[in-house]
């Protein structure tokens, strides 16, 4: 039995949800790590992305989003609308933006723009998604059909990010 363990980097949009796929990345990984009987877990780090599994749609709209990504974020936006200001939602509470602030003086290159922490909408839809995936490994390729996709999904929109999806192979 082995393990092993990787990362994508992934770029955020920045100015709405990015849907990133992620599916030939994480083939191309379990081919490196060897593995052929076994699982794959796909794990976002970062609390307000996700990682799903979904049909890969040929379809896309102007901004090149594919279409079902579109819908969702259309329903989405009916049941936890976007936090523009910080009467929209309680977070972030004043204790949160004091640590956020001492850690934007601390940190080299940590936004100290106090508007880009208005993302509670972003952390909600985290936390119903999930922060991962686990795929079974046969023959050294995933589990995922002919149309299954992964996808990393970076749902804050108030700044562009380079964001960090790992990766832990284990089996034969």
């Amino acid at each position: 039995m082995q393990v092993k363990h990787d990362a994508l980097k992934i770029e955020s949009n920045g100015t709405r949800v990015t849907y990133t796929d992620i599916t030939e990345m994480i083939k191309e990984k379990i081919q490196e790590a060897g593995i052929q009987d076994g699982f794959c877990v796909v794990s976002s780090q970062h609390t307000t992305c996700s990682v799903i599994f979904e049909e890969f749609v040929h379809d896309k709209d102007w901004n090149g989003d594919e279409l079902l990504q579109v819908d969702l974020n259309h329903i989405l936006e009916k049941i936890i609308p976007r936090q523009l200001t910080e009467s929209d939602y309680l977070y972030p509470g004043e204790k949160h933006v004091q640590f956020l602030e001492e850690l934007s003086q601390q940190t080299p290159g940590y936004p100290n723009d106090l508007t880009t922490i208005l993302n509670a909408d972003a952390h909600m839809k985290a936390s119903l998604f999930g922060s991962n995936e686990t795929l079974i490994i046969k023959d050294g390729k995933p589990l995922i059909g002919s149309v299954g996709y992964i996808y990393f999904v970076d749902w804050d929109q108030n700044r562009k990010r380079q964001r960090t999806c790992n990766l832990m192979m284990m089996g034969n």
